[in-house]
């Protein structure tokens, strides 16, 4: 699928973009912004060409011929395993004439045939195949220059694999900075890692992009109305405030972001209500600080800008709690669509009966048909609905159309006290709301976004 977004007359001007400046600094955000047509022309061009963008976790190709496709907004890309254990990424497109190549989700080939006219490719990207090429081109093909186009930047880093269409972007773990620190919490707290449950799942959603990254990044403020009856029902079994809990929103560089719900207390059932078995996995392979996070955590959910989110939270049903993590990517479809992909993780070493309760309950919960799912998405196709008309989308802001973060603003400071890296706020502010805005800005504005994303902001 395309983008629906076609190319708007050009009516953004230098004083349109002081005006938002200016907004952003006030903790606003004028509300035109999150849907308008030219400024997602303007993300096409500055902001994902450009950053770190999700692709696949190693555990979905295991052996040499497993292959998965994926997309990075509109470019497609096809991941396989060689039989050299390289995981190697390629424009999913025939080099011929520029075919859809591999049109399956994931599966296991020996070679990638193009059905328009048969040229076929092996797992390091060689053309190997041409349907009557002695015949029709001779010595006149030079195959070794007609193979596919790899991925400018491909880096993993705990298991997960980025791409990156700049060549000269900084690399991936400059990008995560202190993020790695919290990753090593979720994804490396045993010495197998974690694994990816089942295949992800994908579905299309009314909403933008910038508002469903932000709602997992920066918002556990809409916990308490979106999902009351979750909470209610036993579904989500924590509230942040209540009962001796306590919540930090962490800032990070370029955009990232995590929100952290923990006990003040040891709870009944720590570590997340994990197993008991891995208990001393993860006091191995953490340091003290971050075992101690994760034995006293309720929630833990965040992102990497711009598209990829992460919860790893605690949920189930009947009085039994499990936990998982889910990671989702925002493909942005244009300013007033998107297409959802989340994956199931559970530890490895967990067991299989826990893995098997553990993905019901994602399933339950932020699965396609969720309960948690279902209630995010009628708020964010209601945002769209209401920011597609003449009032909002006026860009003079006649009608004082903002989008308030003053949640903390000028009153909130970081607590010194937090033990991990990144600025800690306690409570409920929008800190990491509006240091997402300040990163999407300066990529939006800069005279060269590539020379912006070489180096550390």
């Amino acid at each position: 699928m395309l983008s629906d977004c076609k190319g708007a007359t050009a009516t953004i001007t230098e004083d349109h973009f002081r005006k938002i400046r200016e907004a952003m600094d006030q903790a606003l955000l004028p509300q035109w912004v999150l849907t308008d047509p030219e400024i997602y022309a303007l993300e096409h061009e500055k902001i994902f060409p450009r950053t770190w963008q999700f692709l696949a976790h190693e555990s979905e190709l295991k052996n040499p011929g497993d292959f998965v496709t994926r997309w990075m907004v509109d470019d497609p890309v096809l991941l396989v395993k060689g039989e050299d254990g390289v995981i190697r990424a390629f424009l999913n497109s025939c080099t011929h004439r520029g075919t859809y190549l591999c049109a399956a989700d994931s599966g296991n080939r020996r070679t990638f045939t193009c059905p328009y006219h048969g040229w076929t490719f092996n797992w390091h990207g060689d053309l190997v195949g041409v349907a009557l090429g002695n015949t029709l081109y001779g010595a006149e093909l030079d195959r070794s220059a007609m193979g596919l186009r790899p991925l400018p930047r491909l880096e993993s880093v705990y298991g997960m694999i980025f791409g990156n269409l700049d060549p000269h972007a900084m690399s991936l773990r400059e990008y995560l900075g202190d993020m790695l620190w919290y990753f090593e919490i979720l994804l490396k707290r045993t010495a197998e890692g974690m694994e990816v449950i089942g295949v992800p799942h994908r579905w299309v959603v009314e909403a933008n992009w910038k508002l469903t990254y932000e709602n997992f990044t920066g918002d556990p403020y809409h916990v308490q109305s979106t999902h009351r009856s979750t909470v209610e029902l036993g579904i989500t079994p924590h509230r942040a405030g209540e009962d001796g809990r306590m919540g930090h929103q962490i800032v990070l560089t370029h955009g990232h972001g995590v929100n952290i719900t923990q006990l003040t207390y040891v709870p009944p059932h720590p570590y997340q209500h994990t197993p008991e078995s891995l208990w001393p996995l993860f006091e191995q392979s953490l340091s003290p600080v971050q075992a101690r996070l994760l034995k006293h955590a309720s929630v833990l959910v965040g992102g990497v800008f711009p598209t990829l989110s992460f919860v790893s939270p605690q949920h189930g049903t009947e009085g039994e709690v499990f936990n998982y993590l889910n990671f989702r990517v925002w493909r942005p479809l244009g300013p007033y669509k998107v297409e959802i992909w989340s994956w199931c993780l559970i530890d490895k070493e967990a067991p299989s009966d826990y893995k098997q309760q553990a993905y019901r309950a994602y399933v339950g919960s932020f699965g396609p048909s969720g309960t948690l799912e279902q209630d995010d998405t009628e708020m964010w196709s209601r945002v769209v609905q209401a920011s597609r008309g003449h009032m909002v989308r006026n860009k003079n802001l006649a009608y004082n159309n903002f989008a308030n973060y003053l949640m903390g603003y000028g009153r909130v400071e970081p607590d010194p006290t937090f033990p991990g890296p990144g600025q800690a706020y306690p409570g409920f502010v929008d800190a990491v709301s509006r240091s997402i805005h300040q990163y999407w800005f300066e990529l939006l504005t800069a005279d060269n976004a590539a020379e912006v994303m070489s180096h550390e902001l």
